[in-house]
């Protein structure tokens, strides 16, 4: 067996130690950085041993300077502002009962079903969160969120993956985006836990990319201590490029898919590879379909999908002015009703195109607070925000996508976000837990099973991806009298 270099070398150079003799910064990078007036990161740089400063310049050698002088500057500042809803309307969408295209949701479940059963579907997973607002310091696709079962978001998911590739004899390629602060324990999780089911060549897992913070007053890099930067993820937007850099669309390509369905980590009850979602999609033509749910109440903190200009965009809850977010229509129900979750299906072939169009994902700027170095080395702390954090939304594709189209779910079976922390009057990991079990309550109800109102009940996507398949395969005598799990073998 192969030993690891330097495993057993007495003479081998420590990594760590202190290198006198090492190089200075080339001088390419010297220039860089002064022609950038960013040379105050490597003020440190003498100091640092082999291995910092290595990661130091990998850090450096990433950055795009010419880049971000634009996103840092006073004129990005002041031409960032929300867009203009002048010509604001709501979305038109097919609504949850069908409504509002020429076809049936039997038309569109027959189409999603073919171009399941033709390999032309990959999943994308946004999994770069951590759970620290949960008290899970683990990354969010390990918190148990089975109401019985206590499975993880990443094992119901892998489970819907497995079900429908069954169900349509094919198997579906998963793309997960992790972040730095997630991946190498997602990986180890997935490799100790054999995939959870699924082929380890049909799983990717990948980093997105991250953008450095910039001081808020003088767009100066800011260091996170002597020997890196201060980084953080390039949001949900960085998804298509990481999806390019790790080789996914190429793999994708070849595998003959046509669309990705995306969902985020942190909704259990998000549609992903749903066949009627897929058939809509297909039907309309659309290179991005967005799934929206009605709004809990006017100034729900929820993206707001509207139409402008006749192009369908999000609006963040805090762009849209409280007027326009209460508005009603004539039957008294909120005119700005649609309210993102997060679940798109992407045509290849528009990713694809969209790599290399910087107007389709431009950067935003967020003001957040940023621990940094001060000049002398010391560590600083700030009270308020001092920095400016470069971040893309995927939703940005929405107004470049032909045929961009919005489609209405109810939230009880599509939407349980695990957000906040117990105690939250939202979005909790207990709602969204009570969220699974009242939607697996309600197919025992259509399917005529008795069962108590106290029990909590779960059902595996392999015993059964929907209400149809559920009332098929369960047993018209069977009484649910506990907490039930259905699995697969299950009854």
């Amino acid at each position: 067996m192969t030993e690891l270099s330097g495993t057993n070398d007495p003479n081998a150079p420590d990594p760590n130690a202190p290198d006198p003799s090492a190089s200075s910064i080339p001088l390419e990078m010297r220039q860089t950085l002064i022609d950038a007036g960013q040379q105050h990161v490597v003020q440190f740089f003498e100091e640092l041993n082999r291995k910092e400063r290595e990661e130091l310049l990998c850090q450096l050698k990433e950055i795009d300077f010419h880049q971000l002088s634009r996103l840092a500057s006073a004129d990005a500042a002041r031409q960032e502002s929300p867009c203009d809803i002048g010509s604001i309307a709501p979305p038109s969408a097919v609504q949850a009962d069908g409504a509002g295209v020429p076809w049936t949701i039997a038309d569109a479940r027959q189409a999603g079903e073919e171009s399941l059963r033709q390999g032309e579907v990959a999943a994308v997973i946004v999994a770069g969160g951590q759970g620290s607002r949960l008290g899970f310091h683990h990354p969010k696709g390990m918190y148990p969120i089975g109401p019985v079962s206590n499975r993880t978001l990443f094992q119901i998911f892998a489970d819907q993956l497995l079900a429908v590739g069954r169900r349509f004899g094919v198997r579906i390629p998963l793309y997960l985006m992790t972040s730095e602060a997630t991946h190498d324990e997602t990986e180890h999780y997935f490799i100790t836990n054999e995939y959870l089911g699924l082929k380890s060549e049909d799983v990717t897992i990948f980093k997105q990319g991250t953008m450095p913070a910039v001081e808020a007053l003088t767009g100066k890099l800011l260091l996170a201590s002597r020997s890196s930067l201060a980084l953080s993820p390039d949001g949900h937007g960085g998804t298509v490029t990481a999806l390019n850099r790790a080789g996914c669309l190429d793999d994708a390509d070849q595998r003959g898919v046509k669309q990705l369905a995306y969902i985020q980590i942190d909704n259990p009850l998000a549609h992903l590879c749903e066949p009627v979602l897929l058939g809509h999609h297909v039907l309309s033509k659309s290179e991005m379909t967005t799934q929206v749910v009605r709004k809990r109440h006017a100034l729900e903190r929820v993206g707001n999908v509207v139409s402008i200009d006749g192009k369908v965009q999000i609006i963040e809850y805090s762009d849209l002015p409280e007027e326009l977010a209460t508005q009603q229509d004539d039957q008294g129900n909120l005119k700005y009703w649609a309210g993102n979750i997060a679940v798109h299906v992407l045509d290849l072939a528009f990713i694809k195109r969209s790599v290399d169009s910087v107007k389709s994902l431009p950067f935003h700027r967020a003001h957040k607070k940023v621990a940094c170095l001060a000049a002398d080395g010391s560590q600083l702390d700030p009270d308020e925000p001092n920095a400016v954090k470069f971040e893309r939304f995927i939703f940005d594709l929405l107004p470049s996508a032909n045929n961009a189209l919005v489609v209405e779910a109810l939230a009880s079976a599509a939407f349980a976000p695990v957000k906040n922390a117990a105690g939250a009057p939202t979005d909790t990991a207990e709602l969204a837990k009570k969220a699974i079990s009242d939607l697996h309550k309600s197919w025992l109800r259509e399917s005529k099973i008795p069962f108590a109102d106290s029990i909590k009940v779960e059902v595996n996507p392999c015993y059964a991806l929907d209400l149809s398949e559920f009332a098929q395969k369960i047993d018209p005598a069977h009484r649910v009298t506990s907490d039930q799990y259905f699995e697969a073998s299950s009854i």
